[in-house]
């Protein structure tokens, strides 16, 4: 391994650790504390059905969404971490909801050198109708690799939907969730061409969302961001 290589391995390794160690903490309260903001993106999905254009299943059913990063309901970073995890399928169990209904896995789809890691080798993480990272793509190292792989596991015709902010200005480097983060939001272009690249290009379109994520600053200072749904069908 090169030294190039070796400092890419490194920085990856770090890079999921601090999500893991960040999203471990918030696991409990992750939704409490973001849940006007998670339902008014819930709401814009829903109401933005039509324009992901999926084979969407009857309101009675259910339908599993695939991803490293599963946006699955409330919660963004479902699988960031174990607690994250087990704090998503508990709420599920909570509902009443079955295993089948609603059910979130650890694994990690974004190293380059493992494509079929053993978390989703089994044949039904392959052949989705739609796979969808809802604000998580800020958090990956190599969001290019992240919609190949998700792009690998859809079915023919299968749509890969993103939710993430418009390109901004660098997060406060005092807030702890800073360090989590390697990219400052993404512009239109690049998004169509990480869906291009990836083969999920056709019919690829991109609209913002009627949704502001806002927070303040420990100054008072009061930080807005854009926010985009993407989508793109498998040729």
């Amino acid at each position: 391994m090169s030294a190039s290589s070796a400092h890419q391995h490194e920085v990856a390794i770090s890079a999921s650790g601090h999500n893991q160690e960040y999203f471990n903490k918030e696991a409990a309260t992750y939704d409490s504390k973001h849940e006007k903001t998670l339902n008014r993106l819930i709401e814009e999905i829903r109401a933005r059905l039509d324009f992901i254009g999926a084979d969407w299943v009857d309101d009675d059913e259910s339908e599993d969404d695939d991803g490293n990063e599963d946006d699955g309901g409330k919660n963004g970073q479902a699988a960031q971490a174990g607690k994250t995890v087990a704090a998503y399928n508990a709420r599920a169990e909570n509902q009443g909801l079955t295993h089948s209904e609603m059910h979130a896995y650890q694994g990690n789809l974004c190293v380059p050198e493992d494509p079929n890691p053993a978390a989703f080798a089994a044949p039904e993480f392959f052949s989705f109708d739609v796979a969808a990272v809802g604000l998580g793509f800020h958090h990956f190292d190599d969001p290019a690799l992240a919609a190949r792989r998700l792009a690998e596991r859809l079915k023919t015709g299968g749509v890969l939907v993103i939710l993430d902010f418009f390109a901004h200005d660098k997060p406060d480097p005092s807030h702890p969730a800073t360090q989590t983060v390697t990219h400052h939001g993404f512009s239109e272009e690049t998004i169509r061409r990480i869906y291009e690249e990836a083969g999920v290009g056709k019919d690829f379109a991109l609209v913002e969302a009627g949704v502001v994520f806002h927070f303040s600053k420990e100054n008072g200072t009061e930080v807005r961001r854009r926010i985009f749904i993407a989508r793109g069908t498998k040729a």
